[in-house]
């Protein structure tokens, strides 16, 4: 609704109709679509934010470094989203794990694998905040992730950490509203560190959790649910 490419969002929904609550941090995507493909341009982005950016041409030898530094110190070609999809890209990046993906997912993928292989670690509060108009900033997770020399124990944190924030920015959002289920879908929903941890935390929190069956919860079972919202619209 806001001209922008969302993704990682928090929506009370009623029927085809919906209210946002909230959504993950924004981020910067140099070279725009391009950035989905090429994960070390996120990373990149987020080091502007964080006031790195001359950190970039080292961290990322790559050919068109030089043209990302410029865009973000322009602002030019550089559209902002709010996708989880690419938060997973960003601390592959950041990890040295995925600079570049061959297919899609490809960087999320790597990183719950070496989560996986590692084993759970404990969750850092002190690397996420809730902003008052609901924003979940994880600005600080991405920080560490970029001090953490073990990809494998920076990975199981990431995870670790994005569950503990996801389950209490949702935990404060069904005390404020009221709502007690929650429905969710996504492709980073593929993710079984992700889903888990989250069905868990928020089972324990007494909440009802509804989780993709019968079809995707990524792209397919997206797909499927603006179909039908659509033809709420018309009938």
């Amino acid at each position: 609704t806001d001209g922008t490419a969302w993704g990682g969002e928090l929506l009370s929904v009623q029927g085809a109709r919906f209210k946002r609550l909230g959504h993950l941090g924004t981020l910067r995507l140099p070279g725009g679509d391009r950035a989905a493909r090429e994960p070390w341009r996120v990373a990149a982005g987020i080091l502007h934010s964080l006031g790195r950016g001359t950190e970039i041409g080292k961290r990322f030898a790559r050919p068109g470094a030089g043209v990302v530094i410029e865009m973000l110190a322009r602002g030019t070609n550089c559209p902002v989203t709010t996708s989880a999809g690419r938060w997973f890209d960003a601390a592959a990046a950041l990890l040295g794990i995925r600079e570049t993906s061959a297919f899609e997912g490809q960087a999320a993928m790597q990183l719950e694998a070496l989560a996986a292989a590692h084993g759970p670690v404990a969750p850092d509060e002190s690397l996420w905040r809730i902003a008052d108009d609901g924003t979940l900033e994880l600005l600080a997770l991405a920080e560490r992730l970029a001090a953490t020399a073990n990809a494998g124990v920076g990975a199981a944190l990431f995870h670790a950490t994005l569950v503990q924030a996801l389950a209490e920015w949702v935990r404060r959002a069904a005390a404020r509203t009221g709502l007690e289920t929650v429905a969710m879908g996504g492709g980073c929903f593929v993710n079984a560190i992700l889903s888990e941890g989250l069905r868990r935390e928020l089972g324990a929190a007494g909440l009802t959790v509804l989780e993709a069956r019968q079809a995707p919860a990524n792209d397919g079972g997206i797909a499927l649910g603006q179909a039908w919202a659509a033809l709420q619209e018309i009938s």
